[in-house]
């Protein structure tokens, strides 16, 4: 049975929370805050595993320091929780029932207040989506510019799966009788999805790799020399849709605007939200219907096809 969410010494739960930060799927930056955000906490004599003192801790700390800790507890709490389950047997099922207790109240325990207002999200049209991919141009920064928003928009990946995916991801599989190229994606919790994707993105892959090599990371920094580096940051990802987005009138636009467009049409050409849901690695279809533009039709809804 771990240690973790029973008894574990100070350093021993901050060590095992380096070590889930570092394994997850997150930008470097993110991990250096969260793991910044726990060791302050326990140098400042806190107990992981004590939500009334990291409640107590917590108040004291901005709101960004609030929200950095809370998401650090989540995802080290989850992953310890999960490993704990995993040893369930008939003989420890209430420990692990009172681990998921304590877990709980842990998540609970840092409140962070909502930010003031809402950030308005942005979808964009099917000739919108033809615009800024034609904005990308015929080099090799273009091309990759291209394939890079062809991944947020065209396979409605985040942009952290985006920069970390590889050319051995990019596989094929066989539907219907005919090969289908699809990505084998790494999502958020170590959760992996196969996402199906257009004949003409995996040929965009394929124009990629014929140039980098085809080991390794897809999406690669280019310099002005036009010399092909190891790998695109997020961060780098972030600029290359601001720099399109203001090319078509859209200086706001986000990579995870590029993401809610990809669910949005999907939806709009009749594709299940169920299957969206999927597709997105989402853990509820709740999660996918935010990603919607969804109005409320009063005038004709499914109670009306019900023969009641």
């Amino acid at each position: 049975m771990s240690k973790a969410l029973t008894t574990t010494g100070r350093s021993d739960a901050l060590q095992d929370a380096l070590t889930v930060i570092e394994r997850s799927n997150l930008a470097d930056g993110t991990k250096r805050k969260y793991a910044a955000a726990l060791a302050r906490y326990l140098d400042d004599g806190g107990d992981l595993f004590d939500a009334g003192a990291l409640a107590d801790y917590a108040e004291g700390l901005s709101e960004s320091g609030k929200a950095q800790l809370k998401a650090a507890v989540r995802l080290y709490s989850d992953a310890m929780l999960d490993a704990l389950k995993g040893q369930a047997d008939p003989h420890n099922v209430d420990v692990v029932r009172a681990a998921e207790y304590r877990t709980e109240a842990l998540q609970n325990a840092v409140k962070v207040k909502a930010a003031e207002g809402q950030k308005a999200h942005t979808w964009l049209t099917q000739a919108q989506v033809k615009a800024l991919l034609n904005t990308c141009g015929d080099d090799l920064k273009g091309q990759r510019d291209r394939l890079a928003l062809g991944l947020l928009v065209a396979a409605g990946l985040r942009r952290e799966e985006a920069v970390n995916l590889r050319f051995e991801d990019v596989k094929l599989q066989p539907v219907k009788g005919k090969m289908r190229t699809v990505l084998d994606v790494r999502g958020k919790g170590s959760k992996n999805r196969v996402v199906p994707i257009s004949d003409a993105l995996a040929n965009a892959i394929d124009r990629c790799a014929a140039a980098s090599g085809g080991k390794g990371r897809i999406l690669r920094s280019v310099d002005q020399a036009g010399v092909i580096g190891d790998s695109l940051s997020a961060v780098g990802l972030f600029h290359v849709v601001r720099e399109h987005g203001v090319a078509i009138g859209k200086p706001d636009l986000a990579p995870h605007d590029l993401r809610r467009t990809y669910a949005q049409l999907g939806y709009e050409a009749g594709i299940p939200i169920t299957q969206i849901s999927r597709l997105l690695g989402h853990a509820t279809v709740a999660t996918t219907q935010r990603y919607l533009n969804l109005d409320l039709n009063l005038d004709t809804t499914v109670s009306d096809f019900i023969p009641f």
